[in-house]
């Protein structure tokens, strides 16, 4: 567990835990409506959380607490880069309550992020992925110092049906 003070509170980072496994559930699926206008299913988003945290190879969450009440969350995954010998870590599932924004909390999860990526010596960088018209959060990680990339993602999704 680490913690940062910012000028407004303290914030601290640390590990999810499968205890927390519901409030992460409910931030996800917050999460999809506010940025994908995509309704979740609950249960599946629940089985999906406590999957992960059961099986750290898949990734883990993070936390952010801020006077006892969670805050903020992302999720680590990672993908095996055979061009540089090493892992890159997806940051995904970021939400932060709309009452803690603008308040440092994503600041000082990303924060967390990069130092543990650094401190483990398999890590060949970060990345994540923006909903192209999230223009607030884009903004976001670039004062984080996150550049773009020429990649456009794309998939084949068995379970979500998008229009």
């Amino acid at each position: 567990m680490i913690q940062w003070h910012n000028r407004q509170m303290e914030i601290v980072i640390r590990r999810a835990t499968l205890a927390d496994a519901a409030i992460v559930a409910g931030f996800n699926t917050a999460m999809a409506l506010e940025t994908e206008h995509l309704h979740l299913d609950r249960h599946r988003t629940q089985l999906g959380v406590e999957s992960l945290l059961a099986e750290p190879a898949r990734g883990f969450y993070i936390l952010a607490e801020c006077g006892g009440v969670i805050a903020g969350q992302l999720m680590i995954t990672y993908e095996w880069s055979d061009w540089r010998n090493g892992n890159f870590w997806w940051i995904q599932s970021v939400y932060v309550r709309p009452d803690c924004r603008g308040q440092g909390v994503y600041r000082q999860l990303y924060r967390w992020v990069l130092d543990q990526a650094r401190e483990a010596g398999n890590v060949c960088g970060i990345r994540l992925y923006v909903e192209k018209d999230n223009q607030r959060a884009q903004q976001v990680y670039e004062r984080m110092g996150m550049q773009r990339t020429p990649y456009q993602v794309f998939e084949v999704d068995f379970v979500l049906q998008r229009s």
